[in-house]
């Protein structure tokens, strides 16, 4: 297993400074990827539907190994901006792989730590606009964070996604599984492991849908999700913690 370094280590917490300062949040990584073989900052410039300048983190990891044969990875932060765990969770996960990149042989990644930068930016659920982006997903949505994301999910075609979330309703650890069936045999032993740290959440009713000790089925529409039409489908996981 990957030891990630504690926040404020290379990664610097956001709630260091008044404001959540994007630039400020990435520095550290983007001049880690700057001496890096395998890891790469492909930063996307965002004007959004208010005319606003902002960017839409993204970066590249491609593990050792032949890319032929490689595994994509989506990895999505931030989609509610005031779930800032997964952002750091995101940006610790790259700097332990960038660190040792043999732990991931085989393995490619494409990491979007902040998906929606102005409800980052601004400490809210919803970005700039008023709208929950988790919600807009393959629905004609204007918002430019949106479009950008569906045409990375459309183009790149992720063997597997992964979407992490923060709950302050949960008294533990869950997820949602989707797509292909083996996804639960991907989420239960990550969700074991992290168990060693939080604990997981056992109740039958989660977020208003039934779940199976901390595994949901089903789910919400317009959430961040690989196209209809892809095939073979990925793996999907929303991994929550409390």
């Amino acid at each position: 297993m990957l030891a990630l370094h504690p926040v404020g280590s290379t990664i610097k917490s956001s709630r260091m400074t008044s404001r959540r300062d994007i630039f400020h949040l990435l520095n550290p990584l983007d001049r880690f990827g700057v001496d890096s073989n395998y890891l790469f900052p492909v930063h996307v410039p965002v004007i959004t539907t208010r005319g606003e300048r902002t960017l839409l983190p993204r970066y590249y990891f491609a593990g050792p190994g032949t890319r032929s044969s490689f595994i994509r990875v989506g990895i999505f932060a931030g989609i509610h901006g005031d779930e800032e765990a997964g952002v750091h969770a995101a940006l610790q996960f790259l700097e332990a792989i960038a660190r040792n990149p043999e732990k991931v042989r085989g393995y490619e990644f494409f990491v979007y730590p902040i998906c929606n930068p102005t409800g980052f930016e601004d400490g809210t659920r919803c970005s700039r606009t008023g709208l929950d982006l988790n919600r807009e997903f393959w629905r004609g949505s204007m918002e430019t964070e949106v479009q950008i994301l569906e045409r990375q999910l459309q183009n790149l075609r992720f063997d597997g996604i992964v979407s992490l979330h923060a709950d302050d309703t949960s008294v533990g650890l869950y997820g949602f599984v989707k797509g292909h069936e083996l996804t639960r045999h991907v989420l239960e032993p990550a969700l074991a492991r992290a168990e060693r740290v939080l604990p997981r959440n056992y109740d039958k009713n989660i977020d208003n849908f039934s779940a199976q000790s901390g595994v949901i089925f089903e789910g919400y529409a317009g959430i961040l999700s690989a196209p209809m039409e892809q095939h073979p489908k990925p793996f999907e996981i929303v991994f929550e913690t409390p």
